[in-house]
Parts: structure tokens; C-alpha cells; sequence
């Protein structure tokens, strides 16, 4: 049985009953265990009310008593399931109604109290939908009887019991990497398995070890998910590329992040036209062919939902068999592909486009570097590759210039943001570079990283334009939503920049990006504008999966203007998905009501788009992706959202253990953020971050002055304000929980202390 509860609801999506003999074929449980367990479900959700029985067939019940929500639990047990609408309220649960629920589980919560206006309302946990933990980085005890897994999050609330007859007596107070083998059942504790020792505290264990098990991350692909692709050719043949349109002969260009061992999942193509415009041809590698629908590899795949880069390793999304090879563009080597051709005139304005299976050849991959160089001085090398590309990058350039503007005039806004470099601390080697608008789910502007700000512009174009077509179409798409920030939020940061003399229009009723426009140009011209953009970036919702169409506030975009993920599909499953949702079309579409009707519309290209009035899939295609996408938008939502804490996890962890090798150091840094109890100082060649508490200053009793964002001495009436800058010494390091403690230094305790043959103590005068 290889199912869990959300997949098994997922097929009660339409309302209608399902028989058991349906749900077995569907789930693959068709042999007698599996059937067994199956039914033991299925009673047990019926017995909860989440399921009707009526005439031998289930359906879901439509009652609103139970709500779907994520638990989230504090280290003093206080628990709140977290529901997907950020509207409803949050649901208070009691430690003796979790009913066995962890922190980060997926549940179905009973509301059995309403909330008031000073209190939440209060419920109880009836199922649980989804574990979030399948692993724990735990510290081994042993009490009279065995021995123990305690975790090192505070807020599990539970142990694990581990076999008594496990050789663990030299691991007594060892970090170690523990594995859930039973879920805690009635009166039984849950109990696990130790899968790796890491060391005797969390500044001896490997980061990757830490992160990965923190995270449940699986840097092994199982063997049986492996074994779900199918025999893979060392190279394509004549025949793979039959029903494809045929590009192998049109220059073709990838552009990398430099020294990136990640798949090569997007290339580019532009051909001049007749009238004087433009073909952009945005090709992506065709992975979704190479892996059977809800097989072993397709199931692990949404398990993982991205891939996820730990410094050099890559936690990937599909296995290497597929990425190292045809899953990933070469030079000199043909691929299948699912290119996107856009048509566009002079002046960068989309005409029409339409979506193929093609066979592509790039003829060059490029590093970041190289192009940026090209880019920014018009000359090229030998050495550097471009060779016979030269051309095909300017029009690249000068398309993405006229992208960009188009873009800026009709809907959007940048945040300018800064990413520095440091020879001795790999700042942003961490970061996937998907291209889009990434895990931020805004258009940032990366100081002078030029190539990578205006390819971005290219991709986020092709994303918008699928997007409108899979809409348009009736696909089972995967939305990416965004929702406007909130304007309470916003009224204080308007305070905020007003007592830091920075007159702000006021928030409009009805907010739109125009306004976050407005107050972007306002930042650029103060000089703490670095301080107030991560402000102004912190307003913005994290973005979402949706089965159904909606606005994305960041990007300007309307609900009517739909937006989907395409252009990496070999590192996130929602590029990956639509990708399937396109070979469907491909192979399957109907491009007419019936096959007696005598015209029909081109399914592949913009022109269908408001012709259509009939289901373009076969009914069974249509609702087998239907039922997968309704379980799969909330899924991914929280996958990408674990990628994205574990790589800042990661980096956390080494600006951690290079901060501790330099305890008692003086760096120069910015105040980014003051509260009553101190102030957050950004050390800004590192871009680490660390508190100046205010026990610490011991020269005066500093009062908190909230709406100017400052400490001020109540005798010296000495001030610490947002922005300032201060010279701040490193006093202690927590290292596991990545907390840096630093102290003020006057200008002589600075020069006494700063050792000038030392250059990674050095401050800039």
C-alpha cells in the first residue's frame, strides 16, 4: 500500500460516490493486504465523519465541522493548526487534543469552541491527514530501563523509544539521526530506529548531516524509485524524435550560474522575422516523458516537490540516471524538448506563440560570467566559448531590455537587493538558481548580477504566457498565486519611514503593486534604502500552488492573467507538471466537440484560446490529473517552503561556524532592526545577522521609542536608530540554533583590540 490519507481523499474530489474496487485500482492496492489495509482506512475516516457509506460506494461528507489545517506547536505546548486561508483564524488545540499530532503534521481539526474577539477558537485534532516528521536530529539518553531519542527541536513534544537491545551505551548524549518506525498508537509511545551517529554536539557533526535529517531530506534516491524508469538509451535515436518539430540546425544557447553541476533544463533560440520582430524559442528538456505517471519515480518525485542545493551537494528532485543524462541539455547533443515560440515586434510586445514537442541542439553552454562580461563590454575571447552565439546573445539582450520595459510599464515593480560576495564564506552558492521569480516570489534586482536579472525577465514572460494557455484550455494547471500583502502591515511601515524623515503616500484602500512601486522609488533615494527594500520585501506574502486561477500580487499580474511554472522542470515538480500537462495536450488533445465537427483549432498555438467550449482531455486523463493536482497544490506549497528553510538552514549554519571561529573579532555593521529588548546589527560584507541585547550596554538605561525605531539613553541620551552604522564585537556564537551574540565597541576598545596583520579583521575606514 503506497498512499496517504490526502491522495486517498483526493479521489472524492467531484462529489460523486466511489466504489472500493474503483479506489483499489486507482490507489494499486488490488492484492488481498493492501485491500485489507485499505478498508481499515476507509472504516476508520468513516467512523470520523470524513467519509459516507451509502449503497456500497463512498463519498466525501460535506459537513464544515472538520477543517484542514498545518499544527504548529511551541516548546511550552502550545499548539495552533494553521489553516491554508490566511483569513480564517488560527485554532487553538490543548496538548491533551492533539491526539498523537506532531509539530508540522497535516490534520483535520474538529472545531469545538468558537473564538471571540479576544480569544481563538478551540478545536480538536480527528485526523491526521500527513506526517511532517520521518526523521529527527535527536540526542540519545538512557534512563533505568532503555534508551532514548530526545529531539533537539523543543517543539516536538514527544520521545522516542529505541530497541533495548541496540549497542548504544558509547552514544549516551551523541547527536544522532533517528528514524520514526512506529507513530505513536493508543497507549503506545513511538519508538525508532538509529540511522547514523553525527557526533557528540552540533558543532562536530557535518552541516549536511544536521540539515538533511533536521529536514528529512534523502540524499540517497531509493532504489525501487530508480527502478520505476525505464530503460534509459545512452543517446536519442532517429525514432525518438518522431512527432517533434524539428530545431536541431537553429542556433541554440544555454546560460548557467558559473560552476553549477545542476541540470541544464532551459535554452534559448531567436530568429529574426520578415517584418522586422522577433521568434524567442524558450526551450525546456522534456524530463515528464521519461517518468511514468504515478510509477515509483513519479510518486518519489512529488514526495520531494524541489530540488534542494545544500552548498555543493544537490538533494535532487529526479535521479541522476535522468538529470546527469537526457534529462539535462549538452552541447553538441540533441534532446527532446517542450519549447515555447513567441512571436514579438520590434519593440518587445508579444504577438502570438505557441507550445511544441521539438528536438533541440544546443550548440553552446555558457557560464553567468561569461555573458555578463559580453554583455557589459561588447567583446568576446577565444577562451570564453561564445564563438558563432555572439549574435544570438545580443538579441537575447536587447529582447530581455525590451521585456523588461514592457514590464515596468504595464504591471510591475523590482526590489533592489545586494549580493555580496566573500572569499571565505559561500554566501550564495546555496541559492537554486531557477531563473523566474524564485522561492521570493518577486522580481529583485541583484545588484550587478545584469545576465541573471535579464534572463529572468525571458523566463518569467514564458511562464506568464503558459500559464494564460493551459487557463485557456481547461488543463488541471498548478497555479502560482500571490496574495497582496497586508495594509495593516504596511500603515507601520509608513510610520516607520516617517520617522526616519521619509514622506510616504498612504496606503491606498484597495491595494495593488503601483503603490509597493511607489514606495520601491521612494527607498532608492534614501540612503538607507539597502535597510528599508528587505523591509519592504518582508510585506510580501509567500506565493502559492492553486488548482485554480488567481492574482500574483508581486509579479502585477490579474486573475485573469493566470501564471504557472515552466521552465525548470528537472528541479521543481510544478515546472515539472505542467510539463506533463503539456505532452498530454500534445498526444491526447482534441481539437474539436466532436470528431464529426469539420474545422478544428490549433491546440498548440494562442489563437484557440476563447474557441474552445468542450473538455479538451479524454474524461479519464482529464480526471486522473484533476484528482492528483488537488492534492499536489497544498503539497508542493509546503515542500518548496522545507526547500527553502533548509538552505537557509544551511547557509545559517556556516555563517554560524565562521562567526564562531572569529569570537572576539570587531566588524562594521548596519542596525537592521530595534526592539525594546536590543537591536539587530547586519554585518554586511557577511550578510550575517546578530543581536546587540540591551543587557549588554551597560552605560546607560536605554528606552524603546517604537515609532522612530531607536534606543535612546535616558542621561547620555546616546541613540541607536535603524540604519545607523556601528562597530559591533562578536561575544558569542549558538551555534545549532545560529544565534550571534554581539556587543558595542567604542573607536579606542576597537583599535586596541583589531589585530591589523589579520585581514579577516580588517574594517573599511
Amino acid at each position: 500500500m503506497n498512499f496517504s490519507i490526502p491522495t486517498l481523499l483526493a479521489q472524492f474530489s467531484d462529489g460523486k460516490g466511489v466504489a472500493p474496487k474503483q479506489l483499489e485500482k486507482k490507489l494499486g492496492c488490488e492484492e488481498g493486504l493492501d485491500q485489507q489495509k485499505l478498508q481499515i482506512v476507509l472504516d476508520a475516516l468513516e467512523k470520523t465523519g470524513l467519509l459516507i457509506k451509502e449503497r456500497g460506494r463512498y463519498r466525501r461528507s460535506e459537513s464544515e465541522d472538520l477543517v484542514e489545517a498545518r499544527l504548529r506547536c511551541s516548546s511550552k505546548g502550545f499548539c495552533f493548526a494553521i489553516r491554508d486561508s490566511e483569513e480564517s483564524e488560527d485554532i487553538y488545540v490543548r496538548e491533551a487534543l492533539l491526539n498523537h499530532a506532531w509539530h508540522g503534521d497535516r490534520v483535520l481539526v474538529k472545531v469545538t469552541k468558537e473564538g471571540s474577539r479576544r480569544r481563538s477558537p478551540e478545536g480538536e485534532v480527528k485526523v491526521i491527514l500527513e506526517r511532517a516528521t520521518a526523521s529527527v536530529l535527536a540526542r540519545i539518553r538512557q534512563d533505568e530501563t532503555r534508551f532514548k531519542a530526545v529531539p533537539l527541536d523543543d517543539r516536538l513534544l514527544f520521545e522516542l523509544q529505541l530497541p533495548a537491545d541496540a549497542p548504544l551505551a558509547d552514544a549516551v548524549d551523541h547527536l544522532a539521526s533517528v528514524e520514526v518506525s512506529r507513530y505513536p498508537i493508543a497507549q503506545l509511545p513511538p519508538t525508532g530506529q538509529v540511522t547514523q551517529i553525527l557526533g557528540s554536539s552540533a558543532e562536530e557533526a557535518d552541516d549536511l548531516d544536521i540539515v538533511c535529517c533536521k529536514h528529512d531530506l534523502r540524499r540517497v534516491y531509493p532504489e525501487a524509485a530508480i527502478a520505476g524508469l525505464p530503460t534509459l538509451p545512452k543517446s536519442l535515436r532517429k525514432g525518438d524524435f518522431e512527432n517533434t518539430v524539428d530545431l536541431r540546425k537553429l542556433a541554440t544557447v544555454a546560460i548557467v550560474p558559473d560552476h553549477s553541476t545542476l541540470p541544464v533544463d532551459t535554452a534559448f533560440s531567436v530568429v529574426r522575422t520578415a517584418d522586422g520582430g522577433y521568434q524567442l524559442a524558450v526551450h525546456t528538456v522534456d524530463v515528464a516523458s521519461w517518468v511514468p505517471f504515478e510509477g515509483t519515480t513519479d510518486q518519489e518525485a512529488q514526495r520531494r516537490g524541489a530540488t534542494v542545493r545544500l552548498g555543493a551537494t544537490a538533494v535532487d528532485l529526479l535521479p541522476s540516471e535522468l538529470g546527469s543524462k537526457l534529462g539535462s541539455f549538452s552541447a553538441g547533443e540533441a534532446r527532446r524538448a517542450v519549447s515555447l515560440l513567441i512571436n514579438l515586434d520590434a519593440q518587445g510586445r508579444v504577438l502570438d506563440y505557441e507550445l511544441q514537442p521539438t528536438a533541440v541542439q544546443v550548440d553552446t553552454v555558457l557560464p553567468e560570467s561569461v555573458v555578463q562580461h559580453f554583455w557589459a563590454t561588447g567583446t568576446t575571447s577565444k577562451e570564453d566559448g561564445i564563438g558563432r552565439s555572439k549574435e544570438l546573445l545580443e538579441q537575447l539582450r536587447q529582447l530581455a531590455v525590451a521585456t523588461r520595459t514592457q514590464r515596468l510599464e504595464q504591471q510591475g515593480f523590482e526590489i533592489q537587493l545586494r549580493e555580496p560576495e566573500h572569499p571565505d564564506l559561500d554566501l550564495n552558492g546555496t541559492r537554486i538558481p531557477y531563473g523566474d521569480e524564485g522561492q521570493l516570489g518577486a522580481m529583485t534586482t541583484p545588484g550587478a548580477r545584469l545576465c541573471r536579472a535579464l534572463l529572468r525577465e525571458l523566463l518569467v514572460l514564458a511562464n506568464q504566457l503558459v500559464g494564460r494557455h493551459l487557463a485557456a484550455l481547461g488543463l488541471p494547471a498548478l497555479y502560482r498565486i500571490q496574495r497582496a500583502p497586508d495594509s495593516n502591515s504596511l500603515q507601520e511601515l509608513t510610520k516607520l519611514a516617517a520617522g526616519l524623515d521619509l514622506e510616504l503616500p498612504p496606503v491606498p484602500e484597495v491595494l495593488d503593486h503601483r503603490y509597493l512601486r511607489s514606495l520601491s522609488d521612494i527607498f532608492a533615494t534614501s540612503p538607507l534604502a539597502q535597510v528599508l527594500n528587505y523591509l519592504l520585501l518582508d510585506q510580501l506574502r509567500p506565493a502559492s500552488y492553486s488548482t485554480q486561477p488567481g492574482a500574483h500580487f508581486s509579479l502585477g499580474l490579474p486573475k485573469e492573467q493566470p501564471y504557472v511554472r515552466f521552465v525548470s522542470p528537472s528541479r521543481r515538480y510544478g515546472d515539472f507538471w505542467t510539463q506533463r500537462l503539456l505532452l498530454a495536450l500534445f498526444s491526447e488533445g482534441r481539437d474539436r466537440r466532436t470528431s464529426r465537427s469539420k474545422d478544428g483549432v490549433n491546440l498548440r498555438h494562442s489563437s484557440c484560446q476563447g474557441q474552445i467550449s468542450w473538455q479538451v482531455l479524454p474524461n479519464e486523463t482529464q480526471s486522473s490529473l484533476e484528482t492528483a493536482a488537488s492534492w499536489l497544490a497544498p503539497h508542493l506549497s509546503e515542500r518548496e517552503k522545507l526547500a527553502q528553510e533548509a538552505e537557509n538552514d544551511f547557509v545559517g549554519l556556516q555563517k554560524a561556524k565562521y562567526m564562531k571561529a572569529h569570537t572576539g573579532d570587531i566588524f562594521e555593521g548596519l542596525i537592521t532592526g530595534v526592539q525594546s529588548y536590543g537591536f539587530f546589527v547586519e554585518i554586511e560584507d557577511l550578510l550575517v545577522e546578530g543581536l546587540v541585547h540591551v543587557s549588554s550596554l551597560k552605560d546607560d538605561w536605554y528606552e524603546y521609542r517604537s515609532r522612530q525605531q531607536r534606543l535612546i539613553g535616558r542621561k547620555s541620551r546616546r541613540q541607536f536608530a535603524l540604519g545607523d552604522r556601528v562597530r559591533v564585537q562578536v561575544r558569542n556564537v549558538d551555534y545549532y540554533r545560529q544565534q550571534i551574540d554581539l556587543t558595542i565597541v567604542t573607536d579606542e576598545e576597537s583599535e586596541s583590540t583589531l589585530d591589523p596583520l589579520d585581514p579577516s579583521q580588517a574594517i573599511d575606514e
